[in-house]
């Protein structure tokens, strides 16, 4: 017997039981339901049904009876014919490649999304769904920490993914606002472990800048530290001629310093929602265990790797005991606790700023630059530029309920 495929578009003010009661007609004349979908926007319903049944009789009377439902109701329904050809082209979709498109900024005008949602649509790609990651926004109250994000779940077949990632790079430059593209995958659903490089990203300054100004070397170990941060100079050579202005520091400064250590907005936040999820966090840094170990205990890290300051006598000698940590070796520390945790790499995260996290941003499964200066920017899977360090859970999917219910 033949069948009669129907779309069904439902809008109107939203209230319990309507579902219900719409998918208890189709019930009645058993009918298949192919699909279905809502969202829900101050309070408006807007739900789709996409239902198979038998033609003829059958199909006109629920037609009719689900009209008048609607009308008890008091919500408009509109119904669409499907041919057998377009379900059945529809239906092949689903095996096209996905992807996961965030926007973030402190608040998302209509030309952010617009231009976003126009690379989108010139490269032939779907928008599956649009969803609202962040909190709803008062439009009276002023907010301590203002911060929006959607979600655009997207699918098609991209012939050149770094042109694309170049196009929204170019639309984050010009409109003040972070675009990240990642492929939808179980990696991405299935994350791990994070991995942070400390200065100017878990916290708000580069230490050893603050310990040049207390031993009176702050403008030449200043222009060092930007030199090898724009990747001008070699890390290595950049940490050993930085390390030896450092000579005769007294260690009571580095407790002085620990103390008042700037914690980025958001990184509480964000660790404590990691950690109340399971994963693993750990500080990877080219900057000092001292300050490391502090964190770790402040924040509950998992694990630090950093450089440790040789101090004899209570006083710095101007040298550093066993290898630098550099770019390479931060890279090499994210592999070995992807091993140690028993996770693919795909599985983890890295989130830096500076030419030196370029190596562990590009291996992990979602590299995220921070704040980070342009050659990073450039260079990283995903940025974050425009709001604190808890964007990183909006690349991860998290809606704010999910955040905040564990507060």
């Amino acid at each position: 017997m033949a069948n009669d495929i129907f779309l069904l578009n439902i809008s109107g003010q939203d209230k319990p039981g309507l579902t219900s009661a719409l998918t208890g007609v189709l019930a009645q004349y058993g009918a298949k339901v192919l699909d279905i979908g809502q969202a829900n926007i101050h309070d408006t319903l807007s739900l789709g049904i996409l239902f198979e049944i038998g033609t003829g009789k059958k199909s006109a009377a629920v037609l009719k009876d689900l009209l008048f439902k609607a009308y008890e109701l008091n919500i408009t329904a509109k119904f669409t014919p499907i041919s057998l050809e377009d379900y059945e082209s529809w239906v092949n979709l689903q095996g096209k490649d996905r992807y996961i498109v965030t926007i973030l900024g402190e608040r998302l005008a209509a030309e952010q999304i617009s231009e976003v949602t126009k690379i989108i649509s010139d490269k032939n790609l779907n928008i599956d769904s649009i969803k609202r990651l962040t909190g709803r926004t008062s439009l009276v109250k002023e907010e301590e920490y203002p911060r929006a994000s959607i979600q655009l779940s997207i699918r098609g077949k991209i012939d050149d993914k770094q042109e694309l990632t170049a196009k929204f790079v170019q639309v984050s430059k010009e409109l003040d606002v972070d675009i990240a593209f990642q492929e939808d995958n179980i990696f991405r659903r299935n994350r791990r472990l994070v991995c942070f490089d400390m200065d100017s990203t878990l916290i708000q300054t580069e230490v050893i800048d603050e310990l040049a100004e207390l031993a009176g070397v702050g403008e030449e170990v200043k222009a060092i530290t930007e030199s090898a941060m724009q990747g001008e100079i070699d890390f290595n050579e950049s940490f050993k001629r930085r390390m030896k202005l450092l000579k005769g520091l007294r260690e009571e400064v580095l407790q002085d310093v620990a103390e008042r250590l700037p914690i980025t907005k958001g990184a509480r936040r964000l660790i404590d929602t990691l950690h109340n999820y399971g994963f693993k966090t750990a500080i990877l840094s080219g900057g000092f265990t001292y300050f490391g170990d502090y964190l770790q205990k402040k924040l509950d890290i998992d694990y630090v790797f950093a450089n440790q300051l040789e101090i004899k006598d209570g006083v710095l000698t101007g040298g550093y005991l066993g290898e630098i940590v550099d770019g390479n070796k931060k890279a090499e520390y994210l592999q070995l606790l992807a091993e140690k945790e028993g996770i693919d790499i795909s599985q983890t995260i890295a989130v830096g700023d500076g030419a030196n996290d370029l190596p562990m941003l590009n291996l992990a499964g979602l590299g995220i630059a921070f704040h980070a200066k342009p050659k990073v920017k450039n260079n990283a899977q995903s940025s974050i530029s425009s709001i604190g360090l808890d964007g990183v859970l909006y690349l991860l999917g998290y809606h704010d309920r999910h955040i905040d219910l564990l507060d």
